[in-house]
């Protein structure tokens, strides 16, 4: 009998040996697992974020040569109409125009300004004081 209960007793031991060393080396895998992934998010979102900044800076570039574009058509539109009115009249009836578009334009993103309303997140605010009230009302209870 002291022979099947030593059995049992080293048996026990080296399960519990065994069990102690699987644990200890899942940690240690799950620790170097979760290092190599965010070393490869890492990387993965350095790529991203130059992708970002070059197109970012693709269109600014775009952005400025619309910007000339849209100059070289202005002249283009003063040269027109100098052809029948002097230089200086159209370049002033242009001017007229633009400032015209600007102000409208101007006025439209105002409105679109005062229909958003404050800057607060006001139906999240709301809901938020719903949940509160609820929360304290079942507390009561």
């Amino acid at each position: 009998m002291s022979t099947t209960t030593s059995t049992t007793g080293q048996r026990a031991g080296v399960t519990d040996d065994s069990v102690g060393v699987l644990v200890s080396r899942a940690s240690q895998q799950i620790s170097e697992l979760v290092r190599e992934e965010m070393q490869l998010a890492r990387a993965e979102m350095t790529q991203k974020g130059k992708r970002f900044g070059v197109g970012g800076g693709l269109f600014g570039g775009a952005g400025l040569v619309g910007i000339l574009t849209a100059q070289a058509l202005v002249v283009a539109v003063i040269a027109a109409l100098a052809l029948v009115l002097p230089v200086w009249a159209s370049a002033l009836i242009v001017t007229a125009l633009l400032a015209a578009t600007a102000a409208v334009l101007a006025l439209a993103g105002k409105k679109q300004i005062a229909r958003a309303g404050a800057p607060a997140p006001e139906q999240t605010i709301d809901s938020i004081k719903a949940d509160v009230a609820e929360i304290k009302e079942k507390a009561h209870r």
